[in-house]
């Protein structure tokens, strides 16, 4: 087959391009749309600012964004005690995601073997999946101490059920069609699970995933919220019990950051995994 000529496959002139130094670059679309998103965010945060100076908005309950810029700053690069208080949320976060997604996808694998299984549990599962955390927090405050373990803990109990339920359904959505067809190629029991079955089922899988990271975060912070020794969530209540609202708004904003960040990097494994469809 000729390779020769790729100038009707916009895929291959990219790669052309890139293997000759020139780069991958953002599309005319892309670059507007980011623009677009920035001069967006530029509108909202001057007159955010200018309301504020002018006593339109009362900077001790809406803060102000030159108070959020030097919070920040003071945090990160003045002072840097933002990035032990980041770390401890993000590395609770990640334990509380590796554990309960881990386990969920076992579960999930084990109760799509053995239906009968999954049948006698589903109502203890769904007893424990209607519980509150946050109301069960104080609970792993008592079992676990003040420390890093009962935030893992919330964020587990999260992250577990919504990955579980991912898995079962994604599993049980493969074709049939598909299944019928390979057994009658001949293929073997591993075979049928780790070439159709696993594959087939990674979208919705990654969907309960993409889910699970952000709700792991949101046990951390939460149980920090209610007491913890360190992180974000601890600091966050602080700075409200003082009604420091510049604080409170950059910290608001540094953690809807991270949600979109996570969730981007989830998004781009994603794409990278299903490469084949």
């Amino acid at each position: 087959m000729s390779t020769g000529n790729s100038g009707g496959n916009p895929l291959l002139n990219l790669a052309a391009n890139a293997s000759r130094g020139g780069g991958f670059s953002l599309s005319g679309a892309s670059a507007t749309r980011l623009g677009a998103h920035a001069m967006f965010v530029l509108t909202i945060l001057i007159v955010w600012e200018i309301s504020a100076q002018r006593g339109l908005l009362d900077p001790t309950f809406f803060g102000r964004p030159s108070g959020i810029r030097d919070f920040l700053w003071k945090g990160f690069v003045t002072e840097g005690k933002l990035w032990r208080e980041l770390g401890y949320t993000l590395g609770g976060a990640a334990i509380s995601f590796v554990l309960g997604s881990v386990s969920a996808v076992a579960f999930g694998l084990l109760f799509t073997t053995y239906p009968a299984l999954h049948r006698a549990a589903e109502p203890y599962l769904t007893l424990l999946n209607a519980m509150p955390r946050i109301a069960l927090a104080p609970l792993f405050l008592l079992w676990f101490g003040l420390g890093i373990g009962s935030k893992i803990a919330v964020g587990v109990s999260l992250t577990f059920f919504i990955v579980l339920s991912a898995t079962v359904a994604g599993i049980r959505g493969v074709a049939s069609d598909h299944l019928i067809l390979s057994k009658a190629l001949g293929a073997s029991p591993s075979q049928l699970f780790f070439k159709v079955t696993l594959p087939s089922a990674v979208p919705v899988i990654f969907s309960g995933l993409r889910l699970g990271l952000i709700f792991a975060l949101l046990g951390v912070v939460g149980a920090e919220l209610i007491a913890a020794e360190h992180g974000l969530g601890q600091t966050l209540a602080y700075l409200q019990s003082t009604f420091n609202m510049d604080g409170v708004m950059a910290l608001l904003f540094l953690l809807a950051l991270l949600g979109l960040g996570v969730t981007a990097i989830m998004n781009r494994i994603e794409r990278a995994l299903l490469a084949w469809q």
